[in-house]
């Protein structure tokens, strides 16, 4: 009888880790389809640990055309063109690397000096932010 229990347990919640890229930094693809090509991060999502890159990842939405109306008066009425769109999609925060001022890649270790927390890149050295 005692094998036909079973512990239940409550699902742990995955631990999130602070990420060491943030909007705007410069980063090179380390692996994947764009492996190689280097840009600015556009936006990142923590909760994913994924970050968009101008002009990497791109993928294509085919967008239907529709009128959007704007009040009861129907004054306000404006048209959205429709057609194919070019837009970044996410890669993985382990598949980027942060490129240091000289354009190298780098890893990133934080300091916790004189109360503040800055980012210093492990190649150089130098204070990223």
């Amino acid at each position: 009888m005692a094998g036909n229990r079973r512990a239940v347990r409550a699902a742990a919640a995955p631990k999130r880790r602070t990420l060491k890229i943030r909007s705007g930094d410069q980063v090179r693809v380390i692996s994947g389809k764009d492996r190689g090509k280097s840009g600015r991060v556009l936006r990142v999502e923590p909760k994913h640990e994924r970050v968009f890159v101008e002009g990497l990842n791109m993928s294509k939405r085919h967008i239907r055309p529709r009128e959007s109306s704007g009040g009861a008066s129907g004054q306000n009425t404006a048209a959205q063109l429709g057609g194919v769109i070019e837009r970044e999609g996410p890669i993985h925060i382990s598949n980027v690397m942060l490129l240091d001022s000289k354009g190298q890649p780098t890893r990133v270790r934080i300091d916790r000096g004189e109360g503040k927390r800055s980012r210093v890149a492990v190649r150089s050295g130098a204070t990223i932010d």
